[in-house]
């Protein structure tokens, strides 16, 4: 339910607790913005020290504010918070905003305090947005119980932070700058209402285009990765995610692992919800309004008109590296061109019509090619100069964007003297740039997110031949950290992977035995649990072809093994039929706190982490999905036949990928999964489990 969200943004009546007379204080700055832009509901100061602030009575407790109020507002030392929240829940009010700070973010004290109110809201069913943060605005209602100062203009663009910081930045960089927006809500702590919550409110709201979120951390992974993926078929979701880096991972101890770091699960996880991650503050701006304003990119053709080369230039590597190309226009399109043109003006794409082209030269260049199938989208550019009036050129360009459902974006190279051009543009949803390179970003974003909404999406993989009793029984008794191929080899079979033949053999006598059932050639492999990487160690020996060179290789195998790893225990020995040729890939699965199971693909042996060249997804997963993570990699293209090679078993990976995210979401104490290598045998004829290991969570 998201309907209890609404009294943040239209609430009847707003109680600012803690509300101050002295115009230096926080509180007194919200009541002051709260009279400022147009609410119509009641607001009630309450303040036991005064009559009345900015002309509003005050009240001395919330129990004395008059009907109706749903929102309150409190601004007071974090101590005295519980209290008040009991006497808002007293009141009937089922909305709470909590700004004051000194919660969980200094510490053990702090963070009793949010455990408190938790129980308080929990008791009188009350939402709570914050501690510790800068409030919330609705742009239609005129609501804003921020202290921030200025508001932007109304739109269509649903804006969501964890730093109350950044949304009194962001007011301030785009008040002027005419981009529209529907609501702001800093959610501070995430005491109770965090960023799922308000994705999934702005995703029902009618006024609400576009979402546009800052975050630092998600609460829960799964809950988000639902509520995103619905949202994004109706919304686009636009994310700057912060802290990015893996610095100060733990150690771990598998090549999935190690390669799949924590903004790692981030990533695949905004890209599987159809999330619209980008790099920075600017661009979640430039492309959240764009995306509020303009049609999505039918294709990737677009058309540049501009009385500039070398802003061109740099527009034209911009498209080209986000998957753009500049259209060709035929002949007859260009004579059309050419005729109001200077005549030494380039006709071809992109259309310089040299340093001073005037604003009916703009015009004629958008309105001659508008019905040219051949481009889907249209930039022009321009750079100022003394003889022109920009605010005239976006005249121009208006008033033919407006003709058109193709994508136009306009990019004006400078700052002093473009607020009128910028004025006129954006308040005709024709969004600006000032900077050539950015356009072509925002089209590679927009054509993402149609690319992601055009895919057919299917349920998530489901098997109905696993043995997930088995696997159960296993865990029970085997008390490892970490599980080599012998143990590992009957709960994969359990799941129905398929296993080269072979066994477990304690001696050279058992090894033989098992040697004479699956013939030779075989494989011989040390058992040890303080040997992980056997390859490492000298602890497989292959194309092993008869029972004295099964008994050398195990001597052989014994002394590498002691001189090189004194403490190593040698369990025993897997032996192995020898496996066909094919392609030797990586499946793998590590438990991410956030998202929970995050699994691996990439090209297998010994080069995994050299290339690291690998695709990654969230379980669970649908084969639609585990195909584009095998796609987004070089071993993808080789498992397709690159460059006349053979053609492999794909199903067969999907499969694996598949029945190991199952694996992983039957058994949350598996901490790691890794099969290196799975062997892919051609077109048809299956892939082979040759080696993996099981890293357990910490009990």
């Amino acid at each position: 339910m998201t309907s209890d969200l609404a009294p943040f943004f239209s609430p009847k009546g707003v109680a600012i607790i803690g509300a101050s007379t002295n115009p230096r204080k926080l509180s007194h700055g919200i009541l002051k913005n709260l009279s400022l832009y147009g609410f119509e509901g009641g607001i009630y100061p309450v303040n036991p020290g005064a009559d009345q602030i900015l002309g509003l009575k005050s009240f001395p407790d919330v129990s004395l504010v008059p009907d109706p109020v749903d929102l309150a507002v409190i601004v007071l030392p974090a101590p005295m918070t519980p209290k008040v929240l009991r006497d808002c829940g007293e009141r009937g009010i089922k909305a709470v905003i909590i700004i004051s700070g000194g919660f969980r973010e200094i510490g053990e004290n702090g963070l009793q305090l949010e455990q408190e109110c938790s129980q308080i809201a929990a008791e009188y069913g009350m939402r709570l947005i914050g501690p510790n943060c800068v409030g919330t605005m609705d742009l239609h209602t005129g609501l804003n119980t921020t202290f921030i100062e200025g508001v932007p203009d109304k739109g269509a663009i649903g804006f969501l932070s964890q730093s109350g910081a950044v949304c009194g930045g962001v007011v301030d960089y785009i008040a002027n700058k005419h981009i529209g927006f529907s609501h702001f809500a800093s959610l501070g702590n995430e005491l109770d209402v965090d960023e799922t919550d308000m994705i999934a409110y702005f995703g029902e709201h009618p006024r609400v285009k576009v979402i546009a979120a800052y975050v630092e951390g998600i609460q829960d992974g799964q809950k988000f990765l639902e509520v995103a993926s619905q949202v994004s078929k109706e919304k686009p979701i636009v994310l700057l995610k912060a802290g990015r880096s893996d610095a100060g991972a733990r150690a771990v101890s598998s090549h999935t692992g190690s390669l799949a770091g924590a903004y790692t699960a981030y990533q695949a996880a905004f890209k599987q919800a159809g999330v619209i991650e980008v790099p920075d503050l600017a661009s979640l701006f430039d492309v959240a309004w764009a995306l509020s304003c303009q049609s999505l990119p039918e294709g990737n053709r677009v058309a540049i008109f501009t009385n500039a080369g070398g802003p061109a230039a740099l527009a034209s590597d911009s498209l080209a590296a986000n998957g753009f190309t500049l259209a060709n226009f035929g002949e007859e399109k260009q004579k059309q061109l050419a005729e109001k043109l200077n005549p030494s003006a380039q006709v071809s794409n992109p259309v310089d019509m040299l340093g001073g082209a005037e604003p009916e030269e703009f015009s004629h260049c958008l309105s001659t090619l508008l019905d040219d199938p051949g481009v889907d989208a249209f930039l022009p550019i321009l750079v100022p100069q003394a003889l022109v009036d920009p605010g005239d050129v976006a005249r121009a360009i208006v008033e033919n964007a407006n003709k058109t459902q193709k994508t136009v974006l306009a990019c004006m190279v400078g700052e002093k003297s473009l607020d009128e051009a910028r004025m006129v543009l954006h308040q005709n949803k024709v969004p600006m740039t000032i900077f050539p390179e950015v356009p072509g970003q925002v089209l590679g974003a927009m054509a993402r997110y149609k690319s992601w909404k055009d895919k057919l999406k299917s349920e998530a993989f489901s098997f109905s031949d696993i043995y997930r009793s088995e696997v159960a029984r296993a865990f029970s008794w085997i008390n490892k950290a970490a599980l080599g191929e012998a143990d590992t080899r009957p709960i994969l079979d359990a799941y129905g992977m398929a296993l080269v033949p072979g066994g477990f053999a304690e001696d050279f006598e058992q090894a033989a035995e098992i040697a004479g059932e699956i013939g030779y050639p075989v494989a011989l492999k040390v058992v040890s649990e303080q040997i992980l990487h056997k390859s490492d160690m000298g602890g497989i020996a292959l194309n092993i072809d008869s029972d004295s060179a099964l008994k050398n290789a195990i001597e052989a195998m014994k002394e590498k093994i002691t001189a090189g790893a004194k403490d190593a225990i040698i369990d025993g020995y897997l032996v192995e039929k020898m496996a066909p040729k094919g392609l030797e890939v990586i499946v793998g699965m590590r438990r991410d706190p956030t998202f929970g199971p995050l699994m691996m693909f990439g090209l297998g042996g010994v080069y995994v982490e050299l290339f690291k060249d690998v695709g990654f997804g969230v379980a669970p997963l649908s084969p639609e999905y585990a195909k584009e993570m095998i796609f987004s990699t070089k071993a993808g293209r080789l498992l397709q036949g690159f460059r006349g090679g053979p053609v492999y078993d794909l199903g067969a990976v999907v499969e694996v990928i598949g029945r190991l995210s199952q694996l992983s979401l039957d058994f949350p104490q598996v901490s790691e999964i890794e099969i290196n290598p799975l062997l892919v045998l051609p077109e048809g004829e299956g892939g082979i489990v040759l080696d993996a290991r099981i890293i357990m969570a910490d009990k």
